[in-house]
């Protein structure tokens, strides 16, 4: 047990870096909380979160590794990334001014056209269509993780992960949809969408120039 804590301590170290760190999830929580609301970000949230476990899981049964050493499916996973990344970003730059839900802390509900499996799907595809974690875990999983840790306890760790990173976006949602961030958020809704828009382009882009390992 006293091997275990110590593997899932060494996972989280690492981990928690990569939790706060700038990406496509954290800018599409943060869009989600700016112009659908609290509601939808959380949900966005658990999207991601339960991506994470898929990138976790393929890794522990070993499709990590043969994804990684595989040119084309790594390039299928790129490409796909790059698409749904670029689309949403002219997305955003289509949008128009935004009339932001009410704020939840007025005791009034949010009201958005957005549906909770959109919200999930969004949060769900940005994570899993970039092949960045399959590198990540398989690294951190290889080199933190005992050869003979039983299955159930690495599934145990990816649980814990992605539990605190809902936590992190959970939190990252209930901030940016504070009265005094969305009344900011209200007067510059437009310069939102588009900077937003630009962001999600610019990650696409990068996404594109990356290489397998």
């Amino acid at each position: 047990m006293h091997q275990y804590l110590i593997e899932l301590a060494s996972l989280m170290a690492i981990f928690s870096f990569a939790i706060v760190s700038p990406g496509a999830d954290l800018a599409m929580v943060m869009r989600q909380a700016m112009v659908h609301g609290r509601r939808q970000a959380i949900i966005t949230s658990f999207g991601v979160g339960t991506s994470l476990m898929f990138h976790v899981t393929y890794t522990i049964l070993g499709l990590g590794l043969i994804i990684s050493q595989s040119i084309y499916l790594f390039n299928i996973v790129k490409w796909l990334g790059v698409a749904y990344l670029i689309y949403i970003g002219i997305k955003a730059l289509r949008a128009g001014k935004t009339e932001l839900p009410a704020a939840e802390d007025e005791g009034v509900q949010a009201k958005s056209s957005q549906t909770a499996l959109k919200a999930f799907t969004l949060g769900f595809a940005a994570n899993a269509l970039n092949p960045k974690p399959v590198f990540f875990f398989l690294s951190i999983f290889s080199t933190v993780v005992h050869a003979h840790t039983p299955v159930a306890i690495k599934f145990g760790y990816g649980l814990v992960m992605a539990s605190c990173l809902i936590l992190w976006f959970v939190g990252v949602s209930l901030f940016m949809t504070t009265p005094r961030m969305r009344a900011a958020f209200q007067r510059a809704s437009q310069w939102i969408d588009r900077t937003s828009g630009v962001v999600f382009i610019a990650l696409g882009i990068k996404l594109a120039t990356e290489k397998a390992a």
